[in-house]
């Protein structure tokens, strides 16, 4: 028994397609492929080199889709260098991470290595460093239970896969460590014990 109602897929945000999208033969590729674009735009900003590698995969052809990013930056709709800002701003204050790691995400998004190394300028290391003992304040009751230097290893752990550099994890989980009273397994009163 049916309903009458035809079953459209939606996408990953509950919309359904755009009625109006025709992507058969005889479809321009100019309108598909602008179609494209602004709904790729719709939800965050992208990259040129995720959008282009979008419309590859929609089948758009090269020369449509170069006329189409070009103009899009043009008028300022594509932006990898804004892009790389807002990125780095968001994924330092938000996730923690350090240079290195934003430096990766960048690459991975088609980021040109000159548009990100500016952008990544912008990180102060007093800003990572406080990061990075943000992130370990906020681990310090999982490891509580631990012993120092299982409690170190997690931490600093943490903190290199967050792009941290080895001086800084170390430096940060011991001032955070000794802040909260872990004792090291080196010390003569726990020896003595």
């Amino acid at each position: 028994m049916t309903t009458g109602r035809r079953s459209r897929s939606r996408d990953r945000w509950g919309r359904e397609p755009a009625a109006d999208l025709d992507t058969g033969p005889d479809a321009d590729p100019e309108s598909v492929a602008r179609t494209i674009l602004l709904d790729q735009l719709t939800g965050r900003a992208r990259t040129r080199a995720e959008l282009a590698d979008k419309l590859a995969s929609k089948g758009v052809p090269d020369e449509v889709g170069h006329r189409l990013l070009d103009r899009f930056e043009e008028v300022g709709l594509v932006d990898d260098s804004a892009f790389a800002r807002e990125w780095v701003e968001q994924r330092q204050r938000g996730r923690g991470l350090a240079r290195r790691a934003l430096a990766q995400e960048l690459r991975r998004k088609g980021v040109d290595d000159e548009v990100a190394r500016e952008a990544l300028e912008e990180v102060d290391g007093d800003a990572e460093e406080a990061s990075a003992r943000r992130l370990v304040q906020a681990r310090l009751r999982t490891v509580s239970t631990l012993d120092r230097d299982r409690a170190t290893r997690r931490l600093v752990g943490m903190l290199a896969r967050k792009g941290h550099s080895s001086a800084t994890a170390f430096r940060v989980v011991r001032s955070e460590l000794d802040a909260v009273g872990l004792e090291r397994d080196d010390d003569p009163e726990v020896d003595g014990l």
